[in-house]
């Protein structure tokens, strides 16, 4: 039977979604207006909202006049925590001005500002391209974490800079602060709730609604880094608390963002810098036993360490069977972790020997050096946003052999040797000509290595004892044998409740 020409063709299967959709975007269209207006008026930006995490007693500046007012120097009151340096203060007209941010890696430890990075970057970039006046300026401060850069970065914003580098991660488990306040979020639910907040119609609203809104039940932290560790038997002072560890990750990956938004404001590229760790050359600083004293799981575990150490000048293949057998017990043990890396190190089973090097750094009670989550924390960040990253770590292990970063490159749990510095400065010359920023010609690295060299000739022989003391210093800070006031004394929220 022949339809008949007037009959109606079948609805389409499309046209609901299409309604649906539609009316979903009527909803949304005075949201996104808001949104416009907002970004035209230059209201609600996300970049001036409170670190919910921590605030601060006070900030100071860290650059101040110098008395002839021709330039920026280090704030006295801040030299406890950096080292020297300075920047003209009317900038000339060929000068490109690069700030580097981050902890005592980019100052030099144990060294200072002269080895650091940024010395020899400035070296560099002068040697491979004369047509711009370089300047680095070194803002590396002794055991600042990301959450404290944050107001230095807003500073340096303030002083024309053509460049940011940002090097960030070893510091961010030493200062005592809780995150008791900041509530658990699913995975699924974090980022779109972080996209909503970080909208300037939601920011706009909530500094309205909420002017005077208290901050009490954050963390207050002094205007300075205070280390745990800066107390005699800090380390007493770490225990295993994955809640602390989870919320000071999350708090890195929010201050990182938070200063790639500022500089992204204020219209200034930036190089994130992934810093290197010690893994087969250092212990972990801390480690706990999961199992409870007295089980019989615990006494395994114990016997097994023991049978371990018995076997390790005799038969590795029996420490490691021990190894392993105690870590099926405890796998949390990170003096375990180090242990079995040694042998299988010994035994040149170098990619293994590394998996459980960067398990024990993993599993450090007291962490001092950058987690695995937060190296991939910068990765992810770099891929979203296309940003460059030099990674230290990476590029150092590229010299090691057997691929396990240690004492051949750093001088101690993560402060590369001067070599290593003059290294991270090649490589961020390189970076830095991919982006078209400098123009190296074919002889440039060796008229760096020149300039290098005399630079290295200049500096004074009490330079490189001090340094001696320093590594000696920091060996024992890291032991918790500093000699300031007791721990117990400072923070007795964190050991006595342990005892």
């Amino acid at each position: 039977m022949e339809t008949p020409a007037h009959a109606a063709a079948p609805p389409s299967k499309l046209r609901p979604w299409l309604f649906r959709l539609g009316a979903v975007a009527l909803a949304l269209l005075p949201f996104v207006v808001a949104e416009l207006v907002c970004i035209a008026a230059g209201w609600g930006r996300p970049v001036d909202r409170d670190d919910p995490f921590v605030g601060f007693r006070s900030v100071s500046p860290l650059f101040v006049l110098s008395g002839d007012g021709e330039r920026f120097e280090i704030a006295p009151a801040r030299k406890k925590f950096f080292a020297d340096d300075s920047f003209p203060a009317h900038k000339a007209d060929k000068e490109y001005r690069v700030f580097c941010l981050g902890g005592s890696t980019v100052q030099g430890r144990p060294y200072s500002v002269p080895t650091s990075f940024t010395t020899w970057l400035e070296l560099g970039l002068t040697a491979a391209d004369d047509s711009r006046q370089w300047e680095v300026v070194n803002c590396g401060g002794i055991s600042y974490a990301s959450y404290r850069l944050v107001p230095i970065l807003e500073e340096c914003l303030q002083h024309q800079p053509d460049l940011i580098l940002l090097c960030t991660g070893h510091n961010e488990f030493l200062e005592d602060r809780s995150y008791a306040h900041i509530k658990h979020t699913p995975e699924l639910l974090a980022r779109p709730l972080e996209f909503l907040a970080n909208r300037r119609v939601v920011v706009l609203a909530s500094s309205l609604l909420e002017p005077d809104a208290p901050a009490d039940d954050r963390t207050l932290l002094a205007g300075d880094a205070d280390a745990m560790l800066d107390y005699h038997n800090g380390l007493a002072a770490y225990h295993r608390d994955d809640a602390w560890r989870d919320g000071v990750i999350r708090h890195f990956e929010f201050n990182v963002r938070r200063m790639l938004a500022l500089c992204r404001e204020a219209g200034v590229p930036v190089i994130l810098l992934n810093e290197p760790s010690n893994l087969a050359d250092q212990p972990p600083f801390k480690s706990e036993p999961s199992t409870l004293p007295g089980s019989a799981e615990r006494e395994r575990f114990d016997e097994l360490l023991a049978r371990a150490a018995d076997n390790y000048r005799t038969d590795l293949p029996a420490a490691i069977q021990s190894l392993e057998a105690a870590l099926e017990i405890d796998p949390r043990y990170a003096a375990a972790w180090y242990q079995l890396g040694k042998c299988r190190e010994a035994l040149q089973q170098h990619e293994t020997a590394r998996a459980a090097f960067i398990r024990a750094r993993d599993e450090d009670v007291c962490p001092l050096r950058i987690l695995s989550s937060m190296e991939q924390i910068l990765h992810d960040i770099v891929a979203e946003e296309r940003l460059q990253l030099i990674d230290m770590h990476a590029l150092l292990e590229q010299q090691t052999p057997g691929r396990a970063l240690g004492d051949r490159w750093l001088v101690d749990h993560v402060h590369p040797s001067i070599e290593g510095h003059q290294l991270v400065a090649n490589e961020l010359i390189t970076a830095l000509a991919r982006q078209d920023i400098v123009h190296p010609d074919e002889g440039w690295q060796t008229r760096a290595e020149q300039a290098y060299a005399g630079h290295l000739q200049s500096i004074s022989p009490a330079y490189f004892v001090r340094a001696e003391t320093t590594v000696g210093n920091v060996r024992a800070w890291s032991r918790g044998q500093s000699d300031g006031p007791p721990a117990a004394n400072r923070f007795p929220h964190r050991i006595q409740d342990r005892q």
